[in-house]
């Protein structure tokens, strides 16, 4: 069973996303949070797979919340919901951890579907999400100089690695692409979040592009 925690300020909202996730069979909504500190003690007391956090919510807002959420000890899959397909607050909420994010227009089969990809641990992003996101990010110059420090330590198989995140793929397309066995390519990721200091594969993905590692 996929557990879930959904954080949203608008009372329908969380009723809409529970009724949608409560219809799986394979999915619990375990607490609704209207918002960050609430999110945040929801977490801490149930210990979801995976939070729904809006962005925009009064008190602590969403974005402080998931930094808090992805410092925890073993924290959940965050996605970030937002109104809009992709904005600077949806960039700083990936820097901040998330997994990704959700447009909460996202058709209701969809949505239980990318809960799922999200429990599973990969990310909920698709790769021209990330294109555009990457070009709504400040920094310019700086940030790509920054990335490409960061990636430089990196052997040439973990920047293919490295590369195909950027791709948004899954394990198994990399292990393919790259004639690996899937166990060594989660070897090669779990080894490259922490040489890259990112908490997720969506933050190396975004780190790949900005690096100009994906065309």
């Amino acid at each position: 069973m996929i557990t879930v925690v959904v954080a949203d300020d608008e009372p329908m909202v969380c009723a809409h996303l529970r009724t949608i996730l409560g219809s799986a069979g394979d999915i619990e909504v375990l607490a609704q949070a209207a918002d960050g500190a609430e999110a945040v003690e929801a977490v801490v007391r149930h210990r979801p797979d995976v939070v729904l956090m809006d962005l925009r919510m009064p008190g602590v807002d969403g974005l402080t919340a998931i930094a808090r959420i992805t410092a925890l000890p073993d924290p959940p899959a965050v996605v970030a919901l937002t109104t809009f397909d992709a904005d600077t607050y949806v960039v700083r909420a990936l820097r901040a951890g998330a997994a990704g994010f959700l447009v909460k227009s996202t058709p209701p089969e969809d949505l239980i579907g990318l809960v799922r990809v999200a429990a599973d641990g990969h990310t909920v992003l698709s790769p021209s999400a990330t294109r555009r996101l990457v070009a709504l990010s400040s920094g310019g110059h700086a940030r790509s100089d920054e990335a490409r420090r960061r990636t430089q330590p990196l052997t040439d198989r973990e920047r293919d690695v490295l590369t195909c995140l950027g791709e948004g793929l899954s394990n198994a397309d990399i292990a393919a692409r790259l004639h690996l066995a899937e166990a060594t390519v989660k070897s090669y990721v779990s080894r490259m979040l922490v040489k890259l200091d990112c908490s997720n594969r969506t933050q190396a993905g975004l780190l790949a592009h900005e690096a100009g590692l994906v065309g």
